[in-house]
């Protein structure tokens, strides 16, 4: 028995190749619609621009004549005049010149010895490395001038070790360094200028107070007379635990 269509006109025989074709044609047409530009146009107005020539008026120059100043006032002559005779004598002033020349004697001769002199005295401060006598410390007398110097020190680091005091603001705080001290003996044996520089001012104030409790003493001399001395000392301040 035979078919009664024909396999040439059956329309689903193609349909992939349809399927496929028409497939491309919109993927082609999509493409083609993304990839469109379009671009604004410039509106240009060209419009005519009517120049009117302006009519300029000549404005006609006039000279102006000032009028003549006013002529000045008529002067004035008074005619009063008296002659006097003159009676009485002027008597000219001789300026007689007050400098000195070799024929005026000299009064008086002053030799030079017999100019006094004031002589002034400069108080001299010398370092306490090169004083020639040093300060006598009370106890420290009667020796040589080596151990003068030496008994000075000792005597230095026992006052300080013996007055000693650590503020009690300084522990709570935990202050602590060294404080150099700097004092002056002057020519009468007083402890005088006393300065001092250390990490805080609490610890200054204590090294200050140590060294102003310092006896008199017999001062330094230099040529054998009594001179200002100027010495230093370090405190340390120091504590543990």
């Amino acid at each position: 028995m035979k078919p009664k269509k024909n396999p040439k006109l059956e329309i689903g025989r193609n349909s992939s190749l349809y399927f496929a074709i028409g497939l491309n044609l919109m993927l082609l047409l999509s493409w083609q619609m993304l990839e469109f530009k379009t671009y604004d146009k410039d509106v240009v107005s060209i419009d005519v621009l009517a120049v009117e020539s302006e009519f300029e008026e000549e404005i006609p120059i006039v000279d102006q004549v000032a009028p003549p100043p006013p002529p000045p006032p008529p002067a004035v002559i008074q005619e009063n005049l008296q002659i006097v005779d003159d009676v009485e004598e002027v008597e000219e002033t001789i300026i007689e010149s007050t400098e000195t020349n070799q024929d005026d004697a000299i009064a008086e001769v002053v030799e030079v010895s017999d100019v006094v002199v004031d002589a002034i005295e400069e108080e001299v401060e010398v370092a306490f490395a090169v004083i020639e006598d040093v300060p006598v410390f009370p106890g420290c007398e009667g020796l040589s001038k080596v151990q003068t110097k030496a008994c000075f020190q000792k005597k230095m680091q026992q006052h300080v070790v013996k007055h000693f005091t650590y503020p009690d603001i300084a522990l709570e705080l935990g202050m602590q360094g060294r404080v150099s001290v700097i004092f002056t003996i002057d020519s009468k044996g007083l402890i005088t200028g006393i300065r001092s520089r250390g990490p805080d001012k609490v610890l200054e104030n204590e090294a200050e107070r140590i060294i102003g409790l310092l006896p008199k003493m017999k001062p330094g001399k230099q040529r054998g007379k009594p001179v200002k001395v100027s010495y230093a000392v370090p405190i340390f301040f120091k504590f543990e635990g």
